[in-house]
């Protein structure tokens, strides 16, 4: 088990210093400069922000700078926040957005596991129709539509909710709402197509023999080897997740990461941008790698795998 979390740590450390060299590339290719505006049309001040933010060294020094700045865990300060550095941004803005992605992730594992284990209960009646007829929409509908939709019933038409900030739960309801109803209609369609696979195998059979209770047998011998694809897919349903909040934030005034990071491509901020592109990807491979740790516990086979491979 060492050697395979030494090996995925090399690996998280080669997919991180590809994605931050390919972020670099894409940002300096980008014609113009960040201070190229109104405001700095005078050459002598953009040439002197330029030199002050070390934008006119080379860019390999640009780029040693760079990895210097993500090993020392400091990305320096904003281009068009001067008086604030973009770590204090990431921390105002990322236990925010950890919020509501937290309860978006629970929210629509807790609801579609619990869809389509009714769903595959009930197999071929009205509850399965309606549960999948759901899923449907929710896989359908772009998580942004929806979020415009329930702005414009819950929050206009009816005032039963509040829209903009992040200051209660009630301000938390639309967007987990938006977030969560495509991974929920996901997992409800997997859990549900592998119950029914799992419902029908011999141990299944023999438990039904036994004289064992219909939630025994479908919680503790049924459920466990049920979840091992939506398991596998977390990871990705992570990532949607991550990388839809920005959309979101931005959609429902939340101050949290997405707003910076769209504001920063707005306004070339390149130190927001590479900053928050590294602290997201750094986040997200980590988790792709507790995934993976998970899966292992998981699946006991994986681990008698490993052991025959070494």
């Amino acid at each position: 088990m060492l050697r395979y979390i030494l090996k995925r740590f090399g690996i998280m450390l080669i997919t991180l210093w590809i994605i931050v060299t390919l972020t670099f590339v894409l940002m300096n290719s980008i014609p113009g400069s960040p201070f190229t505006s109104e405001s700095t049309t005078n050459e002598v001040i953009q040439e002197n922000l330029e030199k002050h933010y070390n934008l006119d060294k080379p860019l390999f020094v640009q780029y040693l700078n760079y990895i210097k700045s993500i090993v020392t865990l400091d990305f320096g300060p904003s281009i068009k926040q001067p008086d604030r550095s973009v770590n204090d941004l990431l921390g105002q803005g990322f236990p925010i957005s950890a919020e509501l992605g937290g309860f978006t992730i629970l929210f629509a594992i807790i609801s579609g596991i619990t869809l389509g284990i009714v769903a595959a209960l009930r197999h071929n009646g009205v509850i399965d129709y309606l549960a999948m007829a759901f899923a449907v929409l929710g896989i359908s509908i772009p998580n942004f539509i929806l979020a415009t939709l329930l702005i414009q019933k819950f929050a206009v038409d009816w005032e039963l909710l509040p829209v903009a900030t992040w200051a209660s739960w009630k301000h938390m309801v639309l967007p987990v709402l938006a977030l969560a109803t495509g991974p929920m209609a996901i997992i409800a369609r997997l859990t549900r197509s592998t119950m029914l696979e799992v419902l029908t195998q011999d141990y299944i059979k023999m438990a039904r023999a036994k004289g064992l209770s219909p939630w025994k047998i479908t919680v503790k011998h049924a459920l466990r080897n049920a979840l091992m694809p939506v398991v596998t897919l977390l990871g990705t349903l992570l990532a949607g997740i991550l990388t839809g909040t920005f959309v979101i934030e931005k959609i429902f005034g939340i101050p949290g990461m997405g707003r910076y990071f769209i504001e920063g491509i707005n306004h070339r901020d390149y130190p927001v941008i590479m900053g928050t592109t590294v602290f997201y990807s750094a986040f997200l491979i980590f988790t792709l790698f507790l995934v993976d740790i998970a899966y292992g516990l998981l699946d006991p086979r994986i681990k008698v795998h490993e052991k025959e491979g070494d």
